[in-house]
């Protein structure tokens, strides 16, 4: 296609003609002011004359047919040549829509007006243009051509006159301080609909919880202890029993002056300074905490604690506590026992009833003030646990029985030089312990420092080989078993051999006849080893087991021991002598006197008991459980041997002489064997003399062992034996004996 002449051409009038590729012809000179071309070089805005009439209306009369058939919809609806400009200046939707879809523009909606322009590109041509040319611009002279109808462009409209450009960014918007006001507020109402949500959920739902956080910072618990229970006698005197008193302490990041306050009050609680001193230093806990509490006394008496609080000694305290209290001292201790500053049972009957005289401890918890003032809150929480006291014990003991029979084996100790002794009084018929004493012993009332052996229960934890004593049973169970009675008599050699022992009489009669009352009158072992062969050791195992011999009585002390019988699978040829006789045999005073006690209450076994009956804080008395009872004897044999047994105070020369008392009958024994420890044989010999009376209606049993280096039980446990039985007889008011002892004859 040939090129298109850039050549203006000349329409019929001789006016020329701009090219289709312009953005705008050039206007003639002279004449009136021109019209504003339109928007990419076409509008349809006609350019007009102040005349009114369009350039184009002015041209040659040639083209004047060839205009009016091009002229455009609007302007044929509307004979007003002005219209189209007015329309222009009035933002006409129709009209410009309608222009612009009748030469081929697209509409575009003003960002501002909302109007319609017409817009055309560069590029495009109206084939009508061809034929019509395009009106000349006018420019004044001097002067930059007019906008039509002198208008600023509108908002997105190109400035007339030039180039069509891409379109320029849109400024950005300016703040809306409506829209911020109105986002602020949401914002604001939204943060207190959380919080009040907030705070309903605190107040309504986790308010518990809370409360309860805080509480345990202002809690303060006080323990209230249970008053510890007492312990009496059978008669209600006291022998152990707790007492209110004070414990003082020291907060040791409060005292000011360590030296001047513990010489003040080391005279007021008896304490040297330098360990009251060491007690107040500061120090660390375990876990790195200062110490505030350090224990300087306990079991302060009232009175005084009143003085120490008088002096108001920075640092120093004072709080409510309980003190033991054991009124005789030693009498009993051994028996009682003691406890710990914390009021726990540490041995004898308070550490076996702990939990009986303990009680319950109770607690006060309540809310106190922070700070200095450290005062119980009015109104707040507070409660109250009481505590509940323990209960008492009612002991079988007699005080006063009790206090004489550890005087007289006090001294009985001293005369032979003994090392260890017991002494037990039984009631035979109920099996009631009246008096258990013991050497050596201690102060209950304050127990340390003592040595532990001193706090021993001699008559439970003293065991022994009883020797002689227990012939008793081996002629008791011969009765029963109708192996000898009480008319019995035969050969008596000073000696026997059994196995590789040799067993010599210690009153040698040289194989003369004896009765059964004479070999107990003088002990004979070769007598009694003559018996124990014909009853055999089945049946002596099974009887000493029904005396009560190598189990545990039960009585209610702490460690008892049980001692402990020879089977017949460990004997020998020596144990058939050396059992009957009361050697091979591990018992304990308790035991023996026990077995005596059944022989005493016509043959009947009573399990010997120290605790009588329990009294409850609020004052209900409960026996304790009925002692097991078994019979071993039957009465006549039990009376018989009674009858044998009491030549042994009455016949000239017998082992137990120094054992009677006056006015009374008295059956017994005398035993010399030895002590055990950890089942070895100890230096020296052990004494034993057990006896009842009165013989013909035995009320009372007593047991007395001591372990002196040499002597038999008729030196050194008769004599006591013979002292307490006397006290014992007259403070229970028992009436002396009707009748005298009976002859025996030792050789018929």
């Amino acid at each position: 296609m040939p090129p298109r002449s850039e050549e203006p051409r000349r329409d019929a009038t001789g006016s020329r003609r701009g090219s289709s590729r312009g953005t705008g012809d050039v206007p003639p000179r002279g004449g009136d002011r021109g019209a504003e071309p339109g928007i990419g070089g076409i509008s349809d805005a006609r350019a007009y004359t102040p005349r009114g009439r369009t350039i184009r209306e002015g041209a040659a009369p040639a083209a004047a047919g060839r205009a009016e058939q091009r002229r455009t919809p609007r302007s044929s609806r509307s004979q007003d040549p002005f219209r189209p400009a007015l329309q222009v200046l009035d933002g006409g939707r129709s009209a410009a829509t309608r222009a612009g879809n009748r030469q081929g523009g697209q509409p575009r909606r003003d960002g501002g007006t909302g109007r319609a322009t017409v817009v055309r590109t560069v590029t495009e041509r109206d084939p009508r243009d061809e034929r019509a040319p395009s009106p000349p611009r006018r420019r004044a002279a001097g002067r930059e051509p007019r906008r039509a109808a002198a208008r600023e462009p509108r908002r997105g409209e190109r400035p007339p006159g030039r180039r069509p450009t891409r379109k320029p960014p849109r400024p950005p918007r300016l703040a809306d301080p409506g829209r911020r006001l109105r986002l602020g507020t949401a914002l604001v109402l939204a943060m207190f609909v959380v919080i009040g949500i907030r705070l309903v959920a605190l107040q309504a739902v986790d308010a518990p919880a809370y409360a309860d956080g805080g509480m345990a910072d202002r809690l303060r618990t006080v323990p209230l202890p249970a008053p510890r229970g007492a312990i009496y006698d059978r008669n209600g005197a006291t022998l152990a029993q707790s007492v209110e008193a004070r414990y003082v302490y020291a907060d040791p990041t409060k005292v000011e002056d360590v030296a001047a306050t513990a010489r003040t009050l080391s005279p007021l609680l008896g304490i040297p300074a330098s360990e009251l001193a060491a007690k107040m230093q500061p120090r660390k806990r375990v876990n790195g905490v200062d110490s505030q509490f350090e224990y300087l006394a306990r079991g302060v008496d009232v009175d005084r604690a009143r003085e120490i609080m008088a002096l108001e000694l920075r640092g120093i305290y004072i709080d409510r506590d309980e003190r033991r209290e054991v009124p005789g001292g030693d009498l009993a201790a051994n028996l009682i026992g003691f406890t710990s500053v914390d009021k726990v049972g540490l041995e004898g009957l308070e550490a076996r009833y702990d939990d009986l005289l303990h009680g319950e401890d109770g607690k006060r918890v309540f809310e106190v003030g922070l700070g200095k003032l450290a005062a119980p809150i009015p109104g707040g929480y507070s409660r109250t646990t009481a505590a509940k006291p323990g209960s008492s014990l009612v002991l079988t003991l007699d005080r006063d029985l009790q206090f004489v029979t550890q005087r007289i084996l006090s001294t009985q100790v001293a005369k032979v030089h003994a090392s260890t002794a017991a002494a037990v009084v039984l009631d035979a018929r109920t099996g009631e312990v009246l008096a258990q004493a013991s050497h050596p012993t201690y102060n209950a009332a304050k127990p340390l420092p003592s040595d532990p052996v001193d706090r021993e229960d001699g008559a439970t934890s003293f065991v022994v080989d009883p020797g002689s004593v227990h012939k008793a049973i081996t002629f008791g169970a011969a009765l029963q078993e109708g192996v000898i009675t009480p008319d019995t008599s035969f050969p008596v050699a000073n000696g026997i051999r059994k196995g590789d022992t040799w067993f010599p009489d210690t009153y040698p009669v040289s194989g003369r006849r004896m009765s059964v009352a004479g070999m107990l009158a003088h002990s004979s072992n070769v007598g009694t080893i003559q018996i124990g062969d014909a009853l055999g050791p089945e049946r002596l195992i099974d009887y000493q087991q029904r005396f009560g011999l190598g189990k545990a009585t039960g009585v209610g002390m702490p460690g008892e021991a049980s001692g402990r019988l020879l089977p017949l699978s460990e004997w020998s040829e020596s144990s058939h002598g050396s059992v009957p006789i009361g050697h091979s045999v591990d018992a304990t005073p308790l035991q023996m006197a026990a077995a005596y006690a059944a022989i005493a209450n016509d043959g009947t076994y009573v399990q010997p008991r120290l605790v009588k009956e329990v009294v409850d804080p609020k004052g209900k008395r409960t026996p304790t459980e009925e002692p097991v009872t078994r019979q071993v004897l039957s009465p006549a044999n039990a009376a018989a041997l009674r009858t044998m047994m009491e030549a042994v105070t009455t016949v000239p020369n017998a082992t137990g002489l120094a054992a009677a008392v006056p006015g009374y009958r008295v059956a017994g024994k005398t035993g010399t064997g030895w002590r055990l420890v950890d089942g070895k044989k100890q230096p020296g010999e052990v004494g034993s003399f057990i006896g009842m009376a009165p013989a013909e209606n035995p009320r009372y049993v007593i047991a007395v062992f001591v372990h002196s280096p040499n002597g038999g039980g008729g030196t050194v446990a008769a004599p006591a034996f013979q002292e307490m039985m006397t006290f014992t007889l007259r403070h229970f008011k028992v009436p002396p004996s009707s009748e005298p002892a009976p002859k025996f004859t030792v050789f018929p």
